[in-house]
């Protein structure tokens, strides 16, 4: 049973939405797979013995343009289609992220609501946001700086 704080009966209820039931489609289970294999160590052997492999017909072939034919494509139509397989995989974890980041932004109190979704602003206005939290912020970096300066004056005055 969760813990209720003081400050939940302040807040705003706020109705969580449920996904609905979708079924995978065929694109994402076999982008899913493709980015699993991709990122393995044996898709670099494997790629490593298709390169080998190559390589070692290439007398049998007299170093023709059609033996060189067929890695440049290969390799050209391989690229393509990763590009694709690549910004699907991270389009969806950059989503899961956010949607986690904002589940958390509302969950903390005191945390600012005005961030959930902050990722659909103008460029303009993030850098404007960065350089407001940059000015407001109390990081250690910056009292450490601070410190250093302190010490570099006493030290040059002795």
């Amino acid at each position: 049973m969760p813990v209720k704080r003081k400050e939940d009966k302040d807040k705003i209820p706020v109705k969580k939405a449920k996904p609905k039931e979708k079924k995978v489609t065929t694109f994402e289970k076999v982008a899913g797979k493709i980015t699993q294999f991709s990122g393995s160590s044996y898709a670099f052997v494997t790629a490593v013995v298709l390169v080998l492999a190559w390589v070692v017909t290439g007398p049998i072939f007299d170093y023709s343009e059609t033996w060189q034919l067929v890695i440049n494509t290969g390799t050209t139509i391989i690229t393509f289609l990763m590009v694709f397989i690549i910004q699907h995989s991270q389009n969806k974890d950059t989503l899961a992220l956010q949607l986690k980041l904002n589940e958390l932004i509302i969950a903390v109190s005191g945390a600012s609501n005005e961030l959930v979704d902050v990722e659909d602003l103008r460029e303009d206005d993030l850098k404007t946001l960065r350089a407001h939290y940059e000015k407001v912020s109390v990081s250690p970096m910056n009292k450490n700086s601070n410190l250093l300066k302190k010490k570099r004056k006493t030290n040059s005055k002795n």
